[in-house]
């Protein structure tokens, strides 16, 4: 039967790949095995991208040798932005919400402070920031972003004066 890398409990595009139930993902956590293949597709996929998970305890990232190669991939062509998303809502899903502020980081700086992945930025902000699960955490990263973001009286992710006085 179909299957997913990446499973969610919601459907995606390909119409045979039922939705994840609460139950599997249950099973999949207690499985030693599965959690070990699940770090190594995620890894497979960062390499495809241009990143290096440097720290699997923590989820720390890094570019790749190869970034600028892969980063021109990923500024050619939007449906890679689309997976991005699905990872990670799958890391939250899994338990690896570390992994998310890592990699929504890893973008957020890339987009906004290095500028090499300008087609990437809007769903940097728009999507991948909202994946995260932890409010504290996704509170942190809103402010990154607004801190980087220029013109940042553009910046619409979140309510200036909140922001202003955010420690």
């Amino acid at each position: 039967f179909p299957f997913r890398l990446f499973p969610l409990r919601e459907p995606g595009m390909n119409w045979y790949a039922k939705p994840l139930t609460c139950r599997e993902i249950q099973a999949f956590k207690k499985s030693k095995e599965v959690m070990q293949r699940f770090i190594r597709a995620y890894q497979l996929m960062l390499g495809f991208y241009g990143i290096v998970l440097i720290n699997e305890e923590t989820g720390e990232l890094e570019r790749a040798e190869n970034w600028a190669e892969r980063f021109q991939n990923l500024n050619r062509f939007g449906h890679n932005n689309l997976r991005i998303t699905r990872i990670l809502k799958c890391l939250g899903e899994m338990g690896y919400e570390h992994y998310q502020v890592h990699l929504v980081k890893f973008f957020l700086t890339e987009t906004l402070v290095k500028e090499t992945l300008p087609n990437v930025k809007r769903s940097a902000l728009d999507y991948f920031l909202f994946t995260i699960r932890s409010k504290q955490k996704r509170r942190e990263l809103v402010h990154y972003a607004w801190q980087h973001f220029r013109p940042r009286d553009s910046f619409v992710w979140g309510p200036h004066h909140k922001l202003l006085k955010y420690r």
